[in-house]
């Protein structure tokens, strides 16, 4: 278990997901867990960036269409934020994506829309 990648940091992240959920609960659009984090974030002085921009490289060219990463923290971990009934292989897929896309090593999904909230770790 000592070997977990971005431990600190992790514990850190699924802290301010814990406290959005419990000031908020479930079943809100996902703009308003966005705007929470944030704000968590902030009070906490925990780096990030919000909608981060990835570009795709395509043998010599930049591709036009963009991937949109919900936060970037650290500067190293992606958090996706969803509101759905239910974490699917595609969200998976993505933070996989975002993962190759930007050479990040870690990301944590989370999920606002169950009973209680849901996250998983995607390491790469």
């Amino acid at each position: 278990m000592s070997n977990i990648i971005y431990k600190q940091e992790s514990y850190e992240i699924v802290g301010c997901l814990y406290e959005v959920f419990n000031n908020l609960g479930n079943g809100l659009s996902e703009i308003v867990y966005k705007d929470a984090l944030e704000y968590e974030f902030n009070l906490r002085n925990i780096l990030f960036v919000r909608e981060k921009e990835f570009s795709i490289n395509y043998k010599d060219i930049i591709l036009k269409h963009k991937f949109y990463a919900d936060f970037v923290i650290f500067d190293k971990i992606i958090l996706e934020v969803k509101t759905v009934e239910l974490l699917t292989d595609m969200h998976l897929g993505q933070c996989i994506n975002y993962l190759k896309i930007s050479k990040n090593k870690l990301a944590i999904l989370a999920n606002f829309k169950g009973e209680g909230l849901e996250y998983k770790r995607i390491v790469l």
